[in-house]
């Protein structure tokens, strides 16, 4: 029962969008249209494959992205570093507890580590969260803050030190080594322009 981590495909994103909304309180439902800008825009966008299907998501934006995330700008505005923000992780209900998310933050920190000294995510503080807050804890996260969200519930801010950073900063700069391993960030996608044609 190998696990796969990719980049997420086009066709892919109707079952993501589904998951993504099937999720629970934990997660904040979306729509196809931001699902599609989330797919035109995030650095990483990647998706766990077992056995031929889906079991989860993980959506990461670069500090300097144009995210309207409300959580995404309170750590541009608290964090102490650049940082790479988790936006969402989503782990299909048949898959919990088999080690998919665990290796999501594998993937994410080995792709971050590489080019920011900080990841960020947030976790929402509701009856029964304590094993989310437990499971980023025991992954090194700290909050280094709370914030309300729309709907009054509060999240709790999370930030972990990436500490290759620094070395590899040092060492690499931005030239990375041309390596099989080596994520390269998605290539933001163009924005359609209205033709003024109509079909």
């Amino acid at each position: 029962m190998s696990l796969l981590i990719r980049d997420v495909q086009e066709h892919e994103l109707e079952q993501v969008l589904a998951m993504n909304n099937a999720a629970g309180p934990g997660i904040l439902p979306i729509d196809a249209a931001r699902l599609a800008r989330f797919h035109r825009d995030a650095e990483y966008f990647r998706v766990a494959e077992r056995n031929g299907q889906l079991a989860g998501f993980l959506v990461a934006f670069g500090h300097d992205a144009d995210h309207d995330s409300g959580n995404f700008h309170w750590f541009r505005k608290n964090a102490s570093k650049p940082f790479l923000y988790t936006d969402r992780i989503v782990v299909a209900s048949q898959r919990r507890g088999g080690g998919v998310g665990r290796a999501f933050y594998a993937d994410v920190q080995s792709y971050a580590e590489q080019r920011y000294p900080q990841l960020a995510c947030e976790v929402f503080v509701r009856d029964g969260t304590d094993p989310v807050l437990l499971f980023h804890g025991a992954l090194g996260f700290q909050e280094i803050g709370q914030r309300r969200q729309d709907d009054g519930t509060m999240a709790s801010m999370l930030i972990r030190d990436l500490c290759s950073y620094e070395w590899i900063h040092q060492t690499y700069g931005t030239q990375l080594p041309d390596a099989p391993w080596v994520g390269r960030p998605r290539t933001p996608l163009p924005v359609p322009r209205n033709t003024g044609t109509h079909a």
